[in-house]
């Protein structure tokens, strides 16, 4: 099975550049500096923090077939089982 991992981020390319060096990925970051892409999958949109509200992009994860076919949507994203959750999906 092939496997590609892509992130995206509203950053600069030189930002997303820097950001995986400095903490070794081994998966290409995107940039999206317009939003379209991140407004598209609805991965942009109000946050609350500290009883602050603000715009901003969503922690989420999608699981997309071959065909570009979205199979599964991992909403609000648990960084220490993330990983091993979408490995148990993609071996099913």
């Amino acid at each position: 099975m092939n496997v590609t991992v892509l992130g995206v981020s509203k950053d600069s390319v030189k930002r997303q550049s820097n950001f995986a060096k400095k903490y070794g990925f081994e998966y290409s970051l995107l940039s999206d500096e317009s939003g379209e892409m991140i407004e598209a999958y609805e991965a942009w949109g109000r946050k609350k923090f500290m009883g602050r509200e603000y715009d901003g992009i969503f922690r989420i994860s999608y699981l997309i077939d071959e065909a570009g076919v979205v199979e599964r949507v991992y909403g609000k994203v648990k960084t220490k089982s993330h990983g091993t959750d979408v490995l148990a999906d993609i071996k099913q």
